[in-house]
């Protein structure tokens, strides 16, 4: 941990990118030139390419570790040979992870981070990427402009490196081409929605949905003061965490806002003048939503189980219970985010302070504390963050 806030003071001092705390002001008029904004097909994550009138580029986020290779190769085909810009929102592994490919393949002139610290392979493999490229660095804060093109506003409406979720220290961007703006959420929940519309318009004509079409994100007060004409919802088809959830495509339905999914359509494209916009990507039609998962109360002190260690190459999981009381795992899940795969605990008790371990590949065994979960291999050697689910759905411990 020492090592990682020592990389960011480096960082920090040695870059300079032009981030302003003074916002642009509006641009009326447009170029008359094309720009266009890339949701990028990554599964259960977020990318985001912005090619704007002028030429410049940013990246925001780059999805799972897996989708890396997918997102250069994409950009490659864009003609991307540089990025002006790259933002990574928060330091979750489904918005980080794609991004150490894309800084071991694509040259980048100006990093933004949100400045949030993660105990991660990957978050750290990114600050030592960034670090020895000598890219410039910067954590934006709140009421920031971003002067990626003259004819662009950029301007960041909720940055908050010290915030105690990695979802709502995510940098929530709006960017505004004309009469055309895009609204751009990260994972920021409903808490930082709610202090957005206290302090400032949301109003967007696209809006890309925070944490990929959840109940934690889009209230329905929310929705409404975007008042989006189209919305974007970035997730994996099938995925465990039952995105979209049924209410906030209900939210949207009512504001007769156009929804397009990159689970259904793939890479969606909107291409716009300043004027207006337009895309080819067909609309969602609700193929892979799944039931509404309400918002769950916080863990009790009871069940905090907690994952310890993670052996990636022995495919060995570490699980110990640090609360006073027996917890029985029964309901409980395991989930390899890069391969989505999920072992589900069977009825079993772990005493207070005992350990259990779950393991994999081709040593994989039961016996008195430890459980086989497949003799198959589960964990990406390269990294592969791991999560601990609750009975309840929660995710009460995370590991990469």
């Amino acid at each position: 941990m020492k090592k990682i806030l020592l990389m960011f003071f480096v960082l920090l001092i040695a870059g300079c990118t032009e981030v302003t705390n003074e916002p642009n002001a509006t641009n009326l008029a447009t170029s008359g030139k094309e720009m266009s904004v890339h949701f990028i097909d990554v599964g259960q994550g977020d990318s985001i390419l912005i090619q704007s009138p002028n030429g410049k580029t940013m990246l925001i986020d780059g999805g799972v570790k897996g989708a890396g290779k997918n997102i250069v190769a994409y950009l490659k085909e864009q003609g991307v040979t540089k990025l002006d810009y790259v933002v990574a929102t928060h330091p979750d592994a489904d918005h980080i992870g794609g991004l150490i490919a894309v800084l071991n393949s694509i040259s980048i002139k100006n990093f933004i981070d949100s400045g949030k610290v993660h105990t991660s392979q990957t978050f750290e493999e990114m600050l030592t990427l960034i670090n020895e490229k000598n890219i410039p660095y910067r954590v934006p804060n709140t009421d920031d402009s971003i002067n990626l093109d003259r004819d662009l506003t950029i301007d960041v409406l909720s940055a908050d490196e010290h915030a105690s979720d990695n979802n709502d220290a995510s940098i929530v961007l709006r960017v505004a081409y004309g009469d055309i703006s895009f609204l751009l959420m990260g994972d920021a929940g409903v808490e930082m929605e709610r202090e957005m519309l206290e302090r400032t318009n949301v109003h967007a004509t696209i809006l890309k949905a925070g944490h990929h079409g959840s109940n934690t994100s889009s209230s329905q007060l929310f929705i409404e003061a975007v008042d989006p004409q189209a919305t974007i919802l970035s997730y994996g088809q099938d995925n465990q965490y039952g995105h979209p959830h049924a209410e906030v495509i209900a939210y949207l339905q009512e504001v007769d806002s156009d929804i397009f999914s990159t689970a259904e359509a793939g890479t969606i494209v909107i291409t716009t003048d300043g004027n207006s916009y337009s895309t080819a990507a067909p609309q969602w039609t609700g193929i892979g939503a799944t039931s509404s998962i309400s918002i769950k109360p916080p863990t009790t002190s009871s069940d905090k189980v907690e994952l310890v260690s993670q052996d990636v190459n022995a495919e060995i999981i570490e699980i110990k219970n640090k609360s006073s009381d027996a917890v029985n795992l029964q309901g409980w899940q395991l989930v390899s985010v890069e391969g989505a795969q999920v072992f589900n605990f069977p009825n079993r008790t772990l005493q207070a302070g005992e350990l259990i371990y779950v393991t994999s590949g081709p040593d994989a065994k039961a016996s008195s504390n430890s459980l086989e979960w497949t003799r198959r291999q589960i964990w990406l050697n390269s990294g592969d963050a791991a999560q601990l689910r609750n009975a309840k759905g929660e995710v009460v411990s995370e590991l990469e």
